[in-house]
């Protein structure tokens, strides 16, 4: 009994409760309460993730919490832009683009700086870091770049062709640079001490029980995080389109309650003097936040003929590449400190403050 009195499944559950009872349509009060529920849902299922992860051991653990956190962005993409058409034709590309934009600049440069402040120095594995980069240099080029400079279609579109390539691309990739991290070079991930020595990280024995109960909430909470986030949406957009905000702000905090667990994650794990694994989590999560998301909304848009805006305009791509190659500079060495984190924050600050101010 007290296990389902715990509130990572007690207010899942009482988020569906709410979801179906319909106030949240008629009541602004209501809405603000789905709203809390929705954040909490979404660290509820980073917990299950993390339960599932500490059964399987690292680098499993922080594959699974990537992955999940990436079914999410996938599933509240792909019922946005099932139920809202042409509207929602550049939400994929501005989703992802401020997810990876966040990721690269918010969360890593957050866990370098206090890190740094803590510890001084932190080291960490720069094969790892060069595997993941490359992939993701690849996959960013392939998804937010090119399609601003095709010929085939006139625009920031991918022609059919195109699309199905650059989406069989981001898997193969994706697909490469998993097999990397657990089995051709797995031990490039594993977490590295003071002493730069590798330390196995061991699975934390988890009961059948515990583990079974946290795969069922684990989908419990994906499934109404996607509900809430859809019914919420419009609700969102209203409020910034009525601060004379641009649009493309939705994307934007779509993917900051996505990845708000995930950066808490990352961050105590910098915290505890265990980079690797803050690193792990960011750059895997950039990788599949990409790699996943582009070609499942590939998927409907060809099912459902619905074009899909995927090419930036030309600053975004120049704030981009400064992200990207600030990133890969800051972590080449395998050693950190708090200026890399500070130069990372303002490109993020950059981001915001030019989205708004254009």
């Amino acid at each position: 009994m007290r296990l389902f009195l715990q509130w990572t499944i007690f207010i899942p559950a009482l988020a569906w409760l709410l979801f179906f009872s319909g106030l949240i349509y008629d009541s602004s009060f209501f809405q603000v309460i789905a709203s809390v529920l929705l954040i909490l849902s979404v660290m509820s299922a980073v917990h299950h993730s993390e339960i599932i992860a500490e059964r399987v051991g690292e680098p499993y653990g922080t594959i699974i919490l990537a992955i999940s956190i990436t079914v999410i962005e996938v599933s509240i993409i792909v019922s946005l832009m099932m139920s809202e058409g042409q509207e929602a034709a550049s939400l994929a590309r501005d989703t992802v683009y401020a997810a990876t934009m966040l990721i690269l600049n918010g969360i890593i440069g957050l866990c370098l700086l206090i890190g740094g402040l803590k510890h001084y120095e932190q080291n960490f594995s720069a094969p790892s870091v060069t595997i993941a980069l490359i992939s993701l240099v690849s996959i960013v080029v392939f998804t937010l770049v090119f399609p601003t400079f095709t010929e085939s279609v006139q625009g920031s579109y991918y022609s059919t062709p195109q699309l199905i390539f650059a989406s069989i691309a981001c898997l193969v990739i994706y697909a490469t640079f998993l097999f990397a991290q657990t089995r051709r070079y797995r031990q490039y991930f594993l977490t590295i001490g003071p002493d730069e020595n590798e330390e196995a990280a061991e699975p934390i024995p988890i009961p059948n029980k515990v583990f079974i109960m946290s795969l069922v909430f684990l989908i419990v909470s994906l499934g109404i995080v996607v509900l809430l986030a859809k019914t919420l949406s419009p609700t969102i957009e209203s409020i910034i389109i009525s601060y004379s905000l641009p649009k493309s702000l939705v994307g934007v905090v779509i993917a900051a309650i996505i990845l708000l667990p995930e950066a808490i994650a990352a961050i105590i794990a910098a915290r505890k003097n265990r980079l690797q694994t803050s690193i792990n989590l960011s750059l895997g999560s950039a990788l599949a936040s990409i790699g996943l998301t582009i070609p499942s909304v590939a998927v409907v848009c060809i099912i459902l003929d619905v074009p899909v805006i995927l090419g930036l305009d030309i600053k975004s791509i120049v704030l981009l590449g400064l992200s990207v190659f600030t990133v890969m500079l800051s972590l080449s060495s395998g050693k950190t400190n708090v200026v890399y984190g500070v130069v990372l924050l303002i490109n993020l600050f950059a981001f915001i403050f030019l989205m708004i101010y254009p």
